[in-house]
């Protein structure tokens, strides 16, 4: 009976894995797709970051815009921080998990998998969360240079242009710390694959079931999407 194809582990374990990555990667693509068709948080927040812009050029003081940018970095900061640590600890998992008892079988099997797929997602994270980090650095070198108000050297256009740039430098930015925090989501979905396979697997659907609800259709995105029809003039 143990080597019936549903008491597989092996079998099941190599199908997990798969789904996974077929989930996570075609939710990206997906999640791309639409956010060019229908309102989502990262196209809402794109057209609030080149409004953010527009009216920064039309200030003289723009310590407060230095400001929020710094916020924005610090917590980009803090998540690369927290991802290092995690891989730290993983990569020790999986150099001395013979010592643990608890991680008694890691060395044999597909446990030793596991914690790999762990510390690939934790990589892909830091790697996500340092490139915004340095976009987000490079928006605060285009603030910094953005023309004075008082600057007749520049027209309306050449303004409206740069304040366009600087909002989409900020905007992918923003994406790069959404890949991060995503891979935190699938990376505690894929804990799940030390308990059992097909628990690996409903977690991995689940995972994709709540961000679905959280970028496509959550109470925040409605509020978004209102404040940015106000902007555009949609709503009077």
């Amino acid at each position: 009976m143990e080597d019936t194809f549903f008491l597989n582990y092996t079998i099941w374990n190599y199908i997990a894995l798969l789904y996974f990555f077929i989930i996570w990667i075609g939710y990206s693509n997906f999640a791309k797709y639409m956010a060019k068709r229908t309102h989502c948080l990262a196209s809402v927040l794109d057209v609030h970051r080149v409004s953010w812009m527009e009216r920064m050029m039309l200030r003289e003081n723009r310590i407060g815009d230095a400001a929020l940018l710094a916020n924005l970095e610090r917590n980009v900061n803090f998540m690369a921080s927290t991802t290092v640590i995690i891989v730290a600890a993983v990569l020790t998992a999986l150099t001395s998990a013979s010592k643990w008892v608890l991680f008694e079988s890691v060395g044999s099997g597909f446990n030793q998998y596991k914690l790999g797929l762990l510390l690939f997602i934790m990589v892909y994270a830091f790697f996500s969360f340092t490139w915004s980090l340095r976009q987000y650095g490079f928006g605060s070198v285009l603030v910094g240079a953005a023309p004075m108000p008082d600057q007749e050297e520049f027209n309306a256009r050449q303004r409206k242009e740069y304040a366009y740039s600087t909002g989409k430098i900020l905007d992918q930015a923003g994406h790069a710390f959404n890949y991060g925090l995503r891979a935190y989501y699938f990376a505690m979905a894929s804990l799940a694959w030390f308990i059992h396979p097909l628990l690996f697997m409903f977690a991995t659907t689940l995972v994709v079931a709540v961000l679905y609800r959280r970028e496509f259709s959550s109470k925040a995105l409605k509020l978004l999407v209102m404040d940015a029809d106000i902007l555009e003039g949609k709503i009077r």
